[in-house]
């Protein structure tokens, strides 16, 4: 019958050879000492001789135990690599995305199913954040929203987006004839992080006398557009990200004229791409799903 050498064994043995010491080969193999101890004794029951001199307080490779050592060591060594580099590149495959709540909801998760049917060997994790400029720390990649190019190593412009006022029917119907007129009257929803935003599309369309009765602001887009279609009031929706909303009419443009802003999705890579496939995969996938 062929020997069954157990690799446990042989591990421990390197191990306890290199520090000379069962009780600190125990600690880094999280066992306890008499455990290390009992797998070298079966190991040197199966090969037939001493791998240790046993001490009162310490031990010592006897000669065959060191020549056996410098014989194993290399290939031990070049068997946990091998396992290590199969466990992380074959099974571990995770990439952890942070987006913006309402990117993820209206663009990103309705091509979900895309992915993971081109990629069904790499997991994602996707972490949303409210505001369109934030990003999770631990993240690979960041899908961000930034009037301007973010400080970082590697990134890729997605789209530019422009605003737009949008209500429901029912204030469209009320307030559509009168005009302007509407903006002194019925609240005004925007986004906290611009929260000049009324002001600058009033500016751009020289509007006079621009004095809002309210402006009630989120901290989520999703919330804006949810508080406008549920008749709270007006609110400066983005284009086109919000193109279901208006094609499925739970929100209507009151007025055509957009506000036009430097405003931009980017892609961030935190990570070295050349080192991890899986990123430069997800990251070329990203822009030719997004990308203007």
């Amino acid at each position: 019958m062929p020997i069954q050498t157990p690799i446990r064994g042989l591990r421990s043995f390197c191990i306890a050879a290199k520090c000379l010491s069962f009780k600190h080969a125990a600690s880094q193999l999280f066992l306890t000492p008499s455990a290390v101890s009992h797998q070298i004794k079966q190991l040197e029951e199966q090969l037939g001789f001493s791998l240790f001199k046993r001490n009162t307080r310490a031990i010592e490779l006897t000669a065959a135990g060191d020549k056996f050592y410098h014989a194993v060591q290399p290939i031990v060594e070049n068997l946990e690599n091998t396992i290590a580099e199969f466990t992380q590149s074959e099974v571990n495959k995770t990439i952890t995305v942070s987006l913006p709540e309402f990117f993820a909801n209206e663009l990103f998760v309705p091509k979900l199913s895309e992915w993971a049917e081109l990629n069904p060997s790499i997991n994602l994790q996707l972490e949303t954040v409210k505001s369109g400029n934030q990003a999770v720390k631990n993240a690979y990649l960041s899908i961000v929203l930034a009037s301007g190019k973010p400080n970082a190593s590697i990134v890729h412009e997605l789209f530019p987006i422009r605003y737009v006022p949008a209500c429901n029917k029912s204030i469209y119907k009320k307030w559509a004839a009168k005009g302007y007129d509407a903006l002194s009257q019925v609240p005004l929803i925007l986004h906290q992080a611009r929260p000049w935003s009324w002001h600058k599309w009033a500016d751009q369309l020289d509007i006079p006398n621009f004095d809002p009765k309210q402006i009630i602001q989120f901290d989520s887009m999703y919330s804006v557009a949810k508080a406008a279609q549920q008749g709270m009031g007006i609110a400066l929706v983005p284009l086109p990200i919000s193109k279901t909303w208006f094609k499925e009419e739970m929100l209507v443009k009151l007025f055509q004229e957009e506000l036009i802003t430097r405003d931009r999705y980017f892609l961030i890579q935190h990570k070295n791409i050349e080192s991890a496939p899986e990123l430069q995969t997800f990251a070329e996938w990203v822009k030719q799903e997004f990308q203007q």
